[in-house]
């Protein structure tokens, strides 16, 4: 006895069953949505967890020249695209696609009902599926430039907060102002054409839906004129089709949803798809303890394939122990050099040696930590004095920390800040001077005791003091290692066993100061250019 049969002939212990059952039915509905809700938001958070452990570490898995190609704006961005794939696990897009699955339940049912009817619901679909091949490619290049206008504001505002003691020095910024308001305008442009082509979608979608439900009750209205059809079927028929069009219609309402987690999956590619550096592996070569001993043949080194050799054939041989100053003009490849050694850079033909191990063959973390580097410009984090000395030490006691700081010239000027080894030093070290953040470098890369100790540059940029500092220490920081000193300052590298100097991505002269000096070759020319004697 259907819903019709009931009101019909007034029976009304057949329509407290059918009460009962509407109500168990909407209590199995209620829970089965939070059973589904709770599935589904842990399931998210912890694919959310999972991705975003993996996105951190392979990102930083990647090589060096990843980042030397990319704006930290486009990272920044590619890396926001996983907050659009948590959206879409966790919101309607989701659930609305596992709808139209359940669909197809329900349009089995419809057919049992009336085929005509469901033949007439079934004649929306194609008209869907033409808006969508319509919008689709016009909404994806939308999303891009989207994307592209926003990675642009946003690699224009970490540049200009980077450099903000520029800015107000130069009083630049009413010029940041008109540049980030361009940039900003330009991505909410983007966005506004975005929004408005997904809204035109959805209103086209919603005006298919509501004319499909008025052909249904038309047609079902007669078929109920017909005889064919009774009102309880009409009724139930028109409550199935919404079942079948509603989907579909979110559909194409979060049609931009769908589009721009496809593309947020392909931006994170341009990471995931990076091939990354090898990573620790135990049938990767482990040396002992390096001794220190270096050796490079034949090495050539361009930055791209179309690009020109920034080494050329550098052949050199370094014993265990010994102090290299490594000289040449700006561009001669001197940095690019000792990235090499610390395979940041993967040479395209040649071999480097260290001890007779080729280092291609050897685990690159385990390498780096082996080999203690000091850069001009050396990033501190906004830590304590001795957590910035320890970073990649956290067990050393304070002794051993003490003891590098004062081979560095820096214990006496940490003693004197207000919470001594325990004082905050900024972001990038910003409460600090040039002297003292190159002490504290210099503390944090003798601090695992290297083998070998990379200069580059390291002294260029100090005041007087801080200089004679570190040249006063450098006897006792070079005691027991290999050191490449890498200076424009040549008066620095006088005591140094051996100089090599590059030309042009050539290794054109060696020796001690004395017979470079006695050569008269570009060392002496440089040298005396900088303490202006004739050559």
């Amino acid at each position: 006895m259907g819903a019709t049969s009931v009101l019909v002939h007034r029976g009304v212990s057949t329509l407290d069953v059918l009460a009962i059952g509407l109500i168990a039915i909407a209590l199995f509905e209620g829970i089965l949505g939070a059973l589904r809700t709770y599935v589904f938001t842990h399931t998210t958070s912890r694919l959310d967890v999972t991705l975003g452990t993996r996105l951190f570490r392979h990102l930083f898995a990647l090589p060096l020249r990843y980042f030397e190609v990319r704006r930290v704006g486009d990272t920044m961005a590619r890396v926001r695209e996983l907050e659009n794939i948590r959206q879409f696990l966790t919101g309607a897009p989701l659930t609305s696609a596992l709808d139209v699955v359940f669909m197809f339940v329900f349009i089995g049912v419809m057919f049992f009902y009336s085929t005509t009817l469901t033949l007439v619901a079934l004649a929306a679909l194609p008209f869907f599926a033409g808006l969508s091949a319509i919008v689709t490619p016009m909404l994806r290049t939308r999303l891009d430039e989207r994307f592209n206008r926003g990675a642009d504001a946003q690699s224009y505002l970490v540049e200009a907060v980077s450099g903000v003691q520029t800015v107000k020095s130069f009083a630049l910024e009413p010029e940041a102002q008109k540049k980030w308001e361009g940039l900003f305008s330009s991505y909410i442009r983007e966005s506004f054409k975005t929004y408005k082509l997904s809204g035109i979608a959805g209103a086209i979608g919603q005006f298919i839906n509501r004319a499909s439900y008025l052909l249904i009750l038309w047609f079902g209205a007669h078929l109920v004129m017909d005889g064919k059809l009774t009102v309880g079927q009409l009724i139930a028929f028109q409550m199935l089709s919404g079942r079948v069009s509603d989907p579909v219609l979110r559909l194409v309402q979060n049609w931009q949803d769908f589009q721009q987690v496809g593309l947020s999956i392909a931006r994170l590619g341009d990471i995931f798809n990076t091939q990354p550096e090898p990573a620790m592996n135990a049938n990767k070569a482990r040396l002992p303890a390096i001794r220190g001993q270096m050796k490079m043949e034949g090495v050539r080194f361009r930055y791209r394939l179309d690009g020109p050799e920034v080494l050329r054939n550098i052949n050199l041989d370094i014993a265990s122990g010994m102090t290299v100053g490594i000289v040449g003009r700006s561009g001669s490849g001197k940095s690019t050099l000792a990235k090499l050694l610390q395979r940041l850079y993967i040479p395209e033909s040649g071999r480097i040696l260290i001890d007779g191990v080729d280092i291609s063959l050897a685990d690159p973390a385990w390498l780096r930590r082996q080999i203690g580097v000091v850069l001009q410009e050396n990033f501190l984090f906004n830590a304590s004095v001795r957590d910035n000395v320890a970073i990649h030490y956290p067990s050393a006691d304070m002794e051993q920390i003490v003891r590098v700081a004062q081979l560095a010239g820096a214990h006496d000027f940490i003693l004197e800040m207000p919470e001594g080894y325990d004082t905050m030093v900024g972001e990038k070290g910003t409460s600090l001077s040039g002297g003292q953040r190159q002490r504290i470098a210099i503390a944090r890369a003798l601090l695992m005791n290297p083998r070998l100790l990379i200069f580059d540059e390291a002294t260029s940029a100090l005041d007087y003091e801080s200089e004679r500092i570190i040249q006063g220490n450098l006897n006792k920081i070079c005691r027991g290692r290999t050191v490449l000193i890498i200076a424009h300052r040549l008066s620095t590298l006088r005591h140094a066993r051996k100089i090599i100097v590059l030309e042009r991505g050539e290794l054109v002269e060696s020796g001690s100061h004395e017979e470079l000096m006695g050569k008269e070759g570009l060392y002496h020319y440089l040298y005396s250019q900088q303490e202006r004697v004739p050559v």
